[in-house]
């Protein structure tokens, strides 16, 4: 490596910390003395109520923010004698509200003013056997609903819990996960996944795909901050990325370059409002899993589930930048196949059935 000639001119770089140097931060350091990954805008009280929503990744947050002692607020409650198991398999405890797997910025958007009363939701359902599910929680509920009126009264009783979980809390934590969607071409409402795959029928007259691109992201994700910020002004945000991979692309590209794409455009989304937002920040949870340093050891053996040990290594970093006890981690070597299958992490992800499609070879 070159150094700067005795005497050189200083320039910009030349009083920069440690951190600043991939050398120095990175290669030196390796990943047991990463630091300084996170330097937050704003702290976070262990008493201030924080509501998590977003991907499937997102569901291993609220957990372990509760087991750091913080206050994780779950405002959608399973009645008081179900086990857990049977609780969590109707998606409670998943999100501070059963609205499921929220992957965009546009479903975020969706969500929240059918909860404010912006919108009204759609009446459209889908018939399954003898009954019915839910077009916007079509895998939530292990068994379909039985009738119309209990299918709506359900989405109501997440709705409500949905706005107050937003008035309530102090901090929101949102995963952004996808940029593919697919909406109803007449109506223009965005359905979770792809009709037809978890359930429904895939009409290529109703149903199209409608991928968001950095400009529509990004309004859509601005708008859904006033929105929440317009019913409760103290509320601050914290935007992260999924690591998780696409299961599968319906844009006509090869997954992988469609997973690196799609991660670009919500990590410049998330960047640009940190940027702009004073009441906006951005934890780097997807660099912390996918950088190279970390050689995908937080990967199981399909290369897509963050394992346990990448959960914990992401907390971490989460808990050092806000000044408290950090979770102790020992950190695996690039796991084996078996180890790594062995680790895998059980969150539940919707949006995994679709490689259930792929060809059979």
């Amino acid at each position: 490596m070159n150094h700067p000639a005795k005497g050189a001119a200083k320039t910009p770089y030349s009083t920069l910390p440690a951190h600043a140097f991939w050398r120095s931060a990175v290669a030196e350091g390796g990943l047991d003395r990463l630091s300084e990954i996170w330097r937050p805008k704003f702290t976070v009280a262990p008493t201030e109520p924080i509501a998590t929503f977003g991907s499937c990744f997102a569901q291993a947050i609220g957990p372990a923010l509760h087991r750091a002692g913080l206050t994780w607020q779950i405002c959608e409650k399973p009645p008081r004698t179900t086990p857990r198991d049977l609780a969590r398999a109707y998606g409670y405890g998943l999100f501070s509200a059963r609205t499921g797997n929220i992957y965009t910025p546009t479903l975020l958007l969706q969500w929240l003013e059918w909860a404010l009363e912006r919108r009204v939701p759609p009446t459209e359902v889908w018939i399954e056997g003898n009954g019915l599910r839910d077009p916007f929680r079509p895998r939530l509920e292990p068994a379909p609903f039985e009738t119309e009126k209990e299918l709506f009264k359900m989405r109501d009783v997440t709705l409500r819990a949905l706005r107050k979980s937003i008035t309530d809390a102090r901090v929101l934590v949102f995963t952004l996960g996808l940029t593919e969607r697919w909406i109803h071409a007449a109506r223009g409402y965005e359905y979770p996944l792809c009709p037809g795959t978890a359930a429904g029928q895939f009409d290529p007259t109703k149903h199209h795909a409608a991928p968001l691109d950095f400009n529509a992201a990004l309004r859509a994700m601005r708008k859904a901050l006033d929105l929440m910020r317009s019913l409760n002004p103290e509320l601050r945000f914290i935007l992260t990325v999924s690591p998780v991979p696409l299961s599968a692309t319906a844009s006509g590209a090869h997954v992988l370059t469609a997973t690196m794409g799609a991660k670009a455009v919500l990590r410049a989304v998330a960047g640009q409002l940190a940027e702009t937002r004073r009441d906006t920040d951005y934890f780097p949870s997807y660099e912390l899993i996918t950088s190279p340093v970390t050689a995908g050891r937080f990967f199981a053996t399909d290369h897509r589930s963050v394992t346990p040990a990448g959960v914990d290594f992401v907390m971490q970093h989460f808990f050092t930048g806000l000044g408290l006890d950090p979770v102790p981690v020992a950190l695996p070597p690039a796991p084996s196949r078996r180890n790594r299958a062995a680790a895998s992490q059980k969150e539940i992800c919707d949006e995994e059935i679709l490689s259930a499609f792929r060809p059979r070879r």
